[in-house]
């Protein structure tokens, strides 16, 4: 499993940036990001290396912070490795709620965040079909 921040951040210029300044003043490196609006705030997901600390400084900095787990998963890099994923996620029965991409690993195989109703149950079930699941 990952933890991955979710930092709620208001719909102005340069919020964003504010979230990024933080982490970068405190030396966490950011592994992956994905913002999201509602009509009110955005929620911008991130995987940093440091994500204890990176919640720390980012509350004291005046941001609302939430930390959940997420799953990793490696993909092969070519056409129609993330639908075999996504459909033996749904064959199992499980619910995507969000999907977005990490920043490429060491050997360049593709990772994407997924976020699912059942996080124990989807792991079990990738690894059950020959799926990498990584950790952070």
């Amino acid at each position: 499993m990952i933890k991955q921040l979710s930092v709620f951040v208001e719909n102005e210029v340069g919020s964003l940036a504010g979230v990024t300044a933080v982490l970068k003043e405190n030396k966490i490196n950011l592994k992956a990001a994905a913002s999201f609006d509602t009509p009110e705030f955005g929620i911008m997901r991130i995987v940093v290396d440091q994500p204890e600390e990176a919640k720390a400084v980012l509350i004291q900095e005046g941001f609302v912070v939430k930390i959940s787990e997420v799953i990793g998963v490696e993909l092969v890099d070519q056409p129609g490795d993330l639908d075999r994923v996504l459909h033996i996620i749904a064959d199992a029965g499980l619910c995507v709620n969000y999907i977005y991409s990490f920043v490429l690993r060491e050997n360049n195989a593709p990772v994407m965040i997924f976020h699912v109703n059942q996080l124990k149950m989807a792991e079990e079930v990738l690894k059950n079909n020959n799926v990498k699941v990584v950790n952070q």
